[in-house]
């Protein structure tokens, strides 16, 4: 296998990365006390919220058709993880098979805690006497807005990292902007979340990302200094 192309991450850059990571971390533990203690202004919030936008998705039953096909198919959870296995084909085509280990198993962490919490905390889905669509599993976090925020930041992180063309990482960072927020706000129009099961699903997304991009930076840093 040949070697990277690229250096490990300077010690700056790694302290940022621990800094983001560790306060990613913190917002999302006080979010989760928030939600397990039903903080009455958090639940009034996610309640007016919810009911404006169900008020909406009942009137609009076109919006409603498009959230329901951008939310079930485009960035549907299912979807983000076929596009993590094909950077990670890519990855192995360019010879970077631990970085495409990596990224791959950071995904499916990112999965098995998105579901262990999901059992964990067990909040209840939004209930209305006329649903516009469904959902399965317990509330917090939510899965769709996890699994986009995870799925955009490691593409984005590994193209910064590889030193891609300027112009691709400003094109998938636009797009991965526009689907980790859509997807977030299909779910709560669609009324199947509460605002606070999104926020927590970007939080927790951004903290998995975090320390994989700190804990790899560390990887490969004491791989260089036991080579040197």
């Amino acid at each position: 296998m040949r070697s990277s192309p690229y250096a490990p991450p300077s010690r700056p850059a790694r302290s940022a990365y621990t800094r983001a990571a560790l306060v990613l971390t913190g917002l999302c533990v006080a979010l989760l006390l928030l939600v397990v203690t039903e903080w009455r202004p958090l639940v009034s919030f996610d309640r007016t919220v919810g009911d404006a936008l169900h008020d909406a998705a009942v009137r609009h039953r076109a919006l409603t058709r498009t959230n329901r096909i951008l939310s079930d198919w485009v960035w549907d959870p299912w979807t983000m993880r076929a596009l993590v296995a094909v950077v990670c084909v890519w990855l192995i085509r360019r010879g970077e098979r631990l970085l495409a280990l990596w990224i791959a198993v950071t995904s499916a962490v990112g999965a098995l805690l998105q579901q262990s919490l999901k059992a964990a905390v067990g909040r209840e889905r939004p209930v209305w006497p006329d649903p516009v669509d469904s959902a399965h599993f317990s509330a917090w976090p939510s899965g769709h807005a996890m699994t986009a925020m995870v799925t955009c930041g490691l593409l984005l992180w590994v193209l910064g990292l590889l030193g891609t063309d300027r112009r691709l990482r400003i094109a998938v960072l636009v797009v991965g902007t526009v689907s980790w927020i859509g997807v977030g706000v299909t779910r709560v129009y669609l009324g199947v979340h509460w605002v606070s099961d999104v926020l927590g699903g970007w939080l927790l997304g951004a903290a998995v990302v975090a320390l994989s991009t700190v804990a790899y930076g560390r990887w490969t840093a004491s791989r260089e200094g036991s080579s040197a």
